[in-house]
């Protein structure tokens, strides 16, 4: 039987805790609760009303030799904005303040080590605020806080945006600099299609019949996007796949261009204009087609993602 592991964050509203992680290779399950204060079981209400002690909190338990401790603490980092004392963006109060709470000595020195070099990168002009403290009894929160953005899907968008913590990471976690240094890399049609919204010709693009396994990533940020076990052959003369490997590396926003309405997908880390999704795919693998541009990927062979930093992705093929 495998052993799992388990680690804990506080980042503000738990709802938006949960999508950053779940669909990660080794993430077994992310669960929504409370942890840290001095009250044993406590409501929603009790905790929101800053008597408990507790902050709004995340447990994941983890497949270690899939994925490891310094890989999700780094993904924790993008999710938040460290150096705010007092809440996350709109939600104040100690209960919405950021931690790490850890479960062994392992697992302090990691997170310790990851804030020094996060305070030493000059990435933020202020202190790094996230507490570091030892985990405590987590208690899960109410069911209908569980999974909140399946459940409620267009509330949790809207909570998301409004909140502003969607714009504070695309602004502050994006690497600008390295982005313009790759951009200057691309070829004419990369780079038309990825920064202007531009479309490949149909069959004289480079992965619209390739068959090999492995995985689809963007061309300018290397974000995992597609499997090879995904893509199929819809006859569109693009690359065509079912879903993304994770739904939150994908914004998917209304495209009113060219007198049509449909559906644009664009890459969340670094918003590189990727395709379309319609609904006219294989509807015994969800119905969906994500049309998408050659040009906007980079390829990664099966037998060579451990090397290129993608390892934890291996699982995607077993037992295929």
């Amino acid at each position: 039987m495998k052993e799992y592991e388990i680690a804990a964050f506080a980042g503000g509203c738990f709802w938006c805790m949960v999508t950053p992680f779940e669909e990660w290779p080794g993430i077994i399950k992310v669960e929504s609760g409370y942890t840290g204060g001095h009250t044993e079981n406590p409501t929603y209400k009790e905790v929101c009303s800053e008597t408990t002690g507790h902050f709004e909190a995340v447990q994941i338990t983890f497949d270690p030799s899939i994925i490891s401790y310094e890989k999700i603490v780094s993904v924790f980092w993008k999710q938040i904005d460290p150096t705010d004392a007092g809440g996350q963006f709109y939600d104040r109060g100690d209960s919405y303040r950021t931690a790490i709470f850890y479960h062994n000595e392992d697992q302090k020195n990691i997170a310790e080590q990851s804030k020094a070099e996060l305070q030493e990168s000059g990435r933020f002009d202020k202190p790094i605020a996230t507490l570091i403290l030892p985990a405590q009894t987590f208690y899960k929160a109410e069911e209908y806080h569980q999974d909140y953005h399946k459940k409620n899907p267009f509330h949790y968008k809207r909570y998301r945006q409004g909140s502003g913590r969607d714009l504070f990471i695309k602004s502050h976690w994006e690497d600008k600099e390295k982005k313009e240094e790759i951009l200057k890399t691309l070829n004419p049609m990369q780079y038309n299609v990825t920064q202007n919204d531009g479309t490949e010709p149909p069959f004289q693009n480079e992965f619209w019949n390739h068959t090999e396994e492995g995985l689809y990533v963007d061309i300018v940020s290397g974000e995992p996007l597609f499997s090879s076990f995904d893509k199929f052959d819809s006859s569109c003369g693009w690359p065509s796949f079912t879903k993304p490997v994770r739904s939150s590396t994908v914004d998917e926003k209304e495209d009113l261009s060219h007198g049509m309405i449909r559906t644009e997908v664009r890459s969340k880390e670094a918003d590189s204009h990727l395709g379309h999704v319609f609904t006219d795919g294989p509807r015994n693998k969800g119905g969906l087609r994500y049309c998408i541009n050659s040009a906007a990927l980079r390829f990664i062979p099966k037998d060579q993602l451990r090397e290129k930093g993608y390892g934890e992705y291996l699982t995607l093929f077993e037992n295929k």
